[in-house]
């Protein structure tokens, strides 16, 4: 019977820790590059894109004091 490689598993684990640690550092990176928008929900008004693009304002129909 064969016994386990547990230098193999190691490494394994230690190479797939290395891999998440660069992904977070480069995620973070890409938040401070990017628009700020903690604390808000991608489908919040506020902050969708598109929904800003479809939801034009449109001019008010009543006349103004001065108008």
């Amino acid at each position: 019977m064969a016994t386990p490689n547990y230098g193999y598993e190691k490494r394994q684990k230690e190479l797939a820790k290395k891999k998440k640690k660069e992904e977070k550092l480069r995620e973070k990176s890409q938040r401070k590059l990017g628009p700020s928008s903690e604390g808000l929900a991608p489908g919040d008004p506020e902050t969708d894109v598109a929904s800003q693009e479809r939801d034009a304002p449109t001019p008010p129909d009543l006349p103004t004091k001065n108008g």
